[in-house]
């Protein structure tokens, strides 16, 4: 409370000497006021608060209502440069979040291609490789060509598990079709490996630009993985819904919950993960809300404005 009592006292010491003297020295004043002000957490709302409680004190000494006016006007400019550093904040905020879908759309294309090489051109030296003991296997004795049967059948198991692998990498169904039947196939895959009973509800939403199916696929993914690893639940239910100005998700689990600040703050897994998921959708001007507790379970609320 002194601080704050403290920054305002500045505040108004520095207008009133803008007011006397409007140079760019107390100019330089404003500007860093701004930068403290950042420093201690207050926003615009309370430089605008600072600033209108300033002017008030300056105009109890005009004498004339062309005074009032002269004061008004030399204010706004004080203020403005107050507010530069915010402005800076906030553009050096759109500059990363731009680098940062970049970013994820990179990795998303390489992940693409990976995906690709792990079904295609695995599958195509797997095939190879049963065709090779196959031709082996015709000049083996009978009990020899036994355990070539079961080395064949081990193949069979690793070429399954690189097509599933390959899937949940990059799932061919959300290029050819969309969010909403690559999340249907996701699900069921995580349903059939972990026993969760996973339920998707809401109807086709149609497609998206790449970015928003991309994103929304992998936040889901992670916050269905992080239910599975973490959570202990039995039941998670996942409703997808379009409006007019963005897509809204939301993830809800019966498990056993958590308290939110204490593992956003730390660095496991979980955190990781949820942290993962928030930069995602900062990325793409989206939020996301955490509503859980230990004990009840955790749901997770979703919203990306979909731009023209």
């Amino acid at each position: 409370m002194s601080h704050s009592l403290e920054i305002e006292g500045q505040f108004k010491a520095a207008l009133e000497d803008y007011l006397r003297k409007p140079d760019e020295a107390v100019l330089a004043c404003a500007y860093e006021l701004g930068r403290q002000c950042l420093a201690n957490g207050l926003g615009v709302l309370d430089m605008a608060a600072l600033q209108h409680r300033a002017l008030m004190a300056a105009l109890d000494g005009a004498r004339t209502p062309e005074e009032c006016i002269g004061k008004i006007k030399a204010s706004e400019t004080f203020l403005v440069e107050g507010l530069a550093p915010f402005e800076m904040i906030h553009r050096g905020v759109r500059e990363a979040n731009t680098a940062l879908l970049r970013l994820n759309e990179t990795l998303e294309e390489e992940v693409k291609r990976i995906a690709h090489l792990l079904h295609d051109e695995a599958g195509q030296l797997l095939a190879a490789v049963h065709i090779a003991i196959d031709d082996v296997a015709r000049e083996l004795p009978p009990a020899a060509r036994e355990h070539m049967k079961k080395v064949k059948e081990f193949l069979d198991q690793i070429e399954v598990q690189l097509r599933g692998l390959s899937h949940e990498l990059r799932p061919t169904v959300l290029d050819d079709l969309g969010v909403f039947p690559a999340i249907e196939f996701l699900i069921g895959g995580v349903a059939k490996r972990t026993g969760l009973s996973i339920t998707l509800e809401g109807s086709e939403i149609g497609r998206f630009p790449t970015p928003i199916e991309t994103a929304l696929y992998r936040i889901i993914q992670e916050a269905v993985s992080n239910v599975s690893r973490h959570a202990q639940a039995s039941r998670v239910s996942i409703q997808l819904q379009r409006e007019a100005k963005a897509i809204r998700c939301s993830i809800r689990d019966d498990g056993i919950g958590f308290d939110v600040p204490s593992v956003l703050a730390k660095k496991g897994e979980r955190g990781l993960g949820l942290i993962g998921i928030r930069e995602r959708l900062n990325a793409l001007n989206g939020t996301l809300q955490i509503d859980s507790s230990p004990g009840r379970g955790t749901e997770l609320h979703i919203s990306i404005p979909l731009e023209k």
